[in-house]
Parts: C-alpha cells; sequence; structure tokens
C-alpha cells in the first residue's frame, strides 16, 4: 500500500465543491479501490472545537473525547481519499449505511495523534456495490480508536438480496425532538456540509422531501444517552436505516445485552438506527 504523508489537513471548503462537481461529471468507473492510504501526524484537538461538538450531540463538556469524536479528525482525509480522480465512483450519491467505532482507551485533549485512512473490501450489496472507509488514530506506537464506515453506491448488483422483516417499533424509554436545524449546526463542527442535511430546498434536489440529520450526529446523540456507564474500551456499532427527516421526533430505546446494550431509533413506522454498545 502506498503511503501518503499530509503536511496539512485537507481543506473541506476546497473538497465539497470538487465532490459536488465530480457527482455532475464523473461516472462510476472501475472495479477497484486506491491502494493508498493517507496520513496526517501532529494532530491535536482545540478544546473549543471539542467543547462545541459537545454540545450540538448532547455530551457533557469534558477534557475527554467522545468515541464519536475522532471522526471528526478523519472526516477531511475521508473526503480527501473518495475525491481523488483515481476513486472508482463519485461522492455525490453515495449512502452511509452503517459505522462501527472502537475506542481501545479513553483519549483526551492535549494528546498528539496520528490519524491514517484507507478504503478497502469492495464487495457486491443487493443495491449496488458497497465498500469500507478504514479511519485509525494512533498515539505513538499503539492504535488508541479505529473506525469503520461502509458506504453503498447504488446500481446493478449481483448481490443476495436481504430479508425485510416488517418489525413493529418498540416502546420508547426517551423522545427526541430533533429541530430543522440541526443539520446546519451539526455542519458547522463536522465540516461535513453535504446539501441535503442543509435545507429543504437542497435536499429536494437529490430527491429528499426536507432536509436530513447526518448519520454521524445521530450515532453520537445515540452514544450520549450511555454517558457515565460506559467501559474504558469498547465497540460501538450501528446501521443506519431510514432518514431522520427534519424537524422530527423520534422514539430512543435501548436494553441490556451481554456486558453490553443494544438500542434503536424510530419515528412512527419508520427505523432510522440500530445498534450495539459491546465491551472488549
Amino acid at each position: 500500500m502506498a503511503i501518503r504523508e499530509l503536511d496539512s489537513t485537507p481543506s473541506l471548503s476546497t473538497l465539497y465543491p470538487k465532490a459536488l462537481l465530480g457527482g455532475v461529471l464523473r461516472k462510476p468507473s472501475g472495479s477497484s479501490l486506491p491502494d493508498t492510504e493517507l496520513v496526517r501526524t501532529g494532530v491535536v484537538v482545540d478544546p473549543a472545537h471539542l467543547a462545541a461538538y459537545n454540545t450540538v450531540c448532547g455530551f457533557r463538556l469534558s477534557d475527554e473525547l467522545p468515541a464519536t469524536y475522532p471522526h471528526m479528525l478523519a472526516f477531511p482525509l475521508q473526503m480527501a481519499l473518495m475525491t481523488e480522480p483515481g476513486f472508482p465512483f463519485p461522492l455525490l450519491g453515495m449512502v452511509h449505511v452503517a459505522n462501527r467505532i472502537t475506542q481501545h482507551r479513553p483519549l483526551r485533549v492535549g494528546e498528539p495523534l496520528t490519524v491514517r485512512v484507507r478504503a478497502e473490501n469492495l464487495r457486491p450489496h443487493e443495491k449496488g456495490r458497497q465498500f469500507d472507509v478504514i479511519s485509525e488514530a494512533w498515539v505513538g506506537d499503539h492504535l488508541v480508536w479505529s473506525d469503520v464506515s461502509t458506504y453503498l453506491r447504488r446500481g446493478s448488483s449481483s448481490g443476495p438480496a436481504g430479508r425485510r422483516d416488517q418489525l413493529a417499533p418498540p416502546t420508547p424509554d426517551a423522545l427526541w425532538r430533533v429541530p430543522g436545524d440541526i443539520g446546519r449546526r451539526y455542519a458547522e463542527v463536522s465540516g461535513d456540509r453535504n446539501p441535503i442535511h442543509l435545507h429543504p430546498l437542497t435536499a429536494r434536489l437529490f430527491g429528499f422531501p426536507r432536509a436530513i440529520a447526518h448519520g454521524m450526529w445521530t450515532k453520537a446523540h445515540a452514544l450520549a444517552a450511555f454517558e457515565g456507564r460506559l467501559p474504558e474500551a469498547f465497540t460501538v456499532d450501528v446501521r443506519f436505516k431510514q432518514p431522520v427527516l427534519l424537524p422530527a421526533k423520534a422514539g430512543f430505546t435501548s436494553w441490556a445485552v451481554g456486558d453490553g446494550w443494544a438500542f434503536e431509533l424510530w419515528s412512527k413506522s419508520k427505523p432510522h438506527l440500530e445498534g450495539t454498545i459491546s465491551s472488549l
């Protein structure tokens, strides 16, 4: 694998226009992912940015990073990788269908991190093709955090059809009132300014009746419900189901499973998110 070290964090304000233009001009091409890993060393968390992230996602203010926060540090590298000319799919139109984060130990403000990002495991899906973007945070020679984001590129596929059991929504433990501006607020801290999250008018251009919440905000807000009960080392694994149309009221349910938890988010008869938390 070719290792490419970056001397600065990629600019999302430059990458998003590139992604939008690529979505218009580029067609899916190629049958393999680039054999490249992007690396950024000496990454240090800005305490003010962490506080803003914690506020918008529902975490307590602390110098310990929520397990979802390092995704903010890896996201510019993910964007840079997926907008490169050799990447087989245009970024526009890809769907984030699952995310698995493993925290090997708590991370704190002030620790210099090395962030690494690569793509792998291109495979069939019943609705097209899917692949994983792997992100890692290292302190010295120790892997302290990893993230597997699975993306779907819709299209023809020979992949097997999945089961489509019709389930009834569970009785919620809590009611989420998700404001209509949460997409813009999360975009401010994450840099993820995909038009589908920002405004009803821009969302309609991509087939959504209203703006939708970021999947990673939904995951972070779910994880915040477990603050104070999480072990130091754990994996939180989610699948994104139906999008959360903004504004929204959604029912959040969680229950114990072994030494961890399972959780779901529903609104009316639509499942939005299902996930598990398990100790390492």
